[in-house]
């Protein structure tokens, strides 16, 4: 039944909708709705704006659009980049520390800038409607218009909202792609298999800023990871070893590694409440982008996005700052290492202990369990590889 419902509204906004000048879509226009289908124990609230529906045909150009490196709007093989030269599927859409592009998982674009902040990774996006980013800055509450220091015109449809939004910031921005309008539309423009692309998913031809960021996003939003071995096991398929077992009560008691409040447990199975939390990392607070510079609220001092847990032993290096480059880091610092500060958040109940002080058998068990939220099938489905034609 919620798919039905869910089937009835894409219908309505499909083909009730206006493009953007407010001219009616040709009669032949009939895209063929996509429909997310919405895993067992996952949330029904899903992230998609009334004026990008999902469609077969947007996902099909978006994955292409995702994987071409002309999107740079250039052809030499030493100037080309696109999503997915630093989001690869083998490590859950993540960059990883075995780019050899990237050593240490640490990103920059083609003008050598370093990115801000070390990536997040592209999944169960579509979940997420608490804004993206480690600070959140993209998000339906941004009223903020596109600008000059990203090249962008000022106007509604690029503004810092969605994950439309990323898609061009990521084609602009310095310390990306570093492209232009002008440029990346020209050349994909000037590739063959776009124009009719084009029209299968918006209706006609004409290739705009605006509908390569629409596609793209498109294709993002069914990048759905749901069928890890925790998945099978909530859904009585298999069962978990002991050690794994141990490691998921760990994992959701306050007296054990407490991890739950951040990050979720069986009953939320995103791993991640989407929301921004100082985890006791430091007690100096120097970075001008973290959910303080959003909010200015004091108590957002150091505070980020709680990345989700799925894929996790894939998506290496760890934190905004990447400073913890293996998963044993990461739970040596929860155990031992957490700063209490006035800024700490309350939910880190041992922060005035260090940590929640496990022992080597209990990290070992923690590991097991982080290592059922390993997803092969999504790092291996090809309907989010590269197109085997593409160059």
């Amino acid at each position: 039944m919620k798919n039905i419902i869910l089937f009835s509204v894409i219908i309505c906004v499909i083909f009730t909708s206006c493009n953007k000048d407010n001219v009616s879509l040709p009669d032949d226009y009939k895209p063929t709705p996509y429909i997310i289908k919405i895993p067992k124990y996952f949330p029904n609230q899903l992230n998609i704006p009334d004026d990008n529906p999902m469609t077969v045909e947007g996902v099909r150009l978006g994955r292409y659009l995702f994987y071409d490196g002309r999107l740079s709007g250039r052809t030499h093989p030493d100037s080309l980049m696109t999503c997915a030269t630093c989001h690869l599927q083998e490590n859950g859409f993540e960059v990883g520390m075995n780019n050899t592009r990237f050593p240490n998982g640490k990103t920059f674009g083609l003008t050598g800038i370093e990115t801000p902040h070390y990536m997040m990774p592209l999944v169960n996006l579509v979940f997420n409607n608490s804004g993206y980013l480690w600070n959140g800055y993209i998000s339906i509450e941004n009223n903020q218009l596109g600008n000059a220091n990203y090249g962008v015109p000022a106007l509604p449809q690029y503004h810092f909202k969605n994950i439309e939004s990323l898609v061009w910031m990521a084609i602009t921005a310095p310390h990306e792609i570093n492209g232009s309008i002008d440029r990346t539309v020209k050349t994909i423009a000037s590739i063959p298999i776009y124009p009719p692309m084009f029209k299968a998913a918006f209706g006609s031809s004409e290739i705009t800023y605006e509908r390569i960021s629409k596609a793209i996003a498109q294709f993002v939003r069914t990048l759905i990871s749901s069928n890890s071995k925790f998945d099978n096991y909530l859904r009585g398929e298999i069962n978990l070893t002991t050690a794994e077992l141990q490691g998921y009560v760990l994992f959701t008691t306050e007296n054990g590694a407490d991890c739950f409040h951040c990050h979720g447990g069986g009953g939320n199975p995103m791993f991640t409440t989407n929301l921004f939390y100082n985890n006791g990392k430091d007690s100096v607070f120097i970075d001008n982008r973290d959910r303080y510079a959003i909010t200015h609220n004091l108590s957002d001092r150091g505070a980020y996005k709680a990345p989700t847990l799925r894929n996790i032993l894939l998506t290496a290096p760890y934190m905004h700052d990447g400073r913890f480059k293996t998963i044993e880091q990461v739970i040596d610092f929860y155990s031992e290492s957490v700063i209490l500060t006035p800024f700490t958040n309350s939910l880190m109940h041992q922060a005035h202990n260090g940590g929640v002080q496990l022992t080597f058998i209990e990290k070992q068990q923690l590991k097991a369990f982080l290592n059922t939220l390993t997803d092969n099938s999504f790092i291996t489905d090809t309907a989010f590889s590269k197109p085997s034609n593409l160059p």
